[in-house]
């Protein structure tokens, strides 16, 4: 993953975070940013957030020792099975969005 890639680089000269929970503030900062960036409406604004928030999400997996690449792999199979089980349980399109979380909480359950 190119942000892993760039992130270390800066790291292994200095420019980096002391602490996990220092990117977490950065996130949170991010988290701000995006919110001004919906309320503008720019689709520029929003994709420049999003960015800087995956960013920021890329170096917090490199502090915790996840690979960020592999952990999103993981989720897509997890969401790829989970809704699935959505599918084959709910009357689509036409179920509200509470039986479907019900559903969806189901194969959660199954998953624990």
């Amino acid at each position: 993953m190119e942000a892993q890639q760039i992130s270390s680089k800066a790291a292994a000269v200095g420019f980096d975070w002391e602490n996990p929970d220092q990117v977490l503030e950065k996130l949170d900062e991010e988290l701000e940013e995006l919110g001004r960036a919906r309320a503008s409406g720019s689709r520029s604004e929003l994709e420049n957030e999003i960015g800087d928030l995956l960013f920021v999400l890329v170096n917090l997996a490199r502090f915790l020792k996840v690979d960020p690449e592999q952990a999103l792999r993981r989720t897509n199979a997890k969401f790829r099975k989970r809704f699935a089980h959505v599918e084959s349980h709910a009357k689509l399109p036409g179920s509200s969005i509470e039986e479907m979380e019900a559903l969806w909480q189901e194969a959660k359950a199954r998953d624990d």
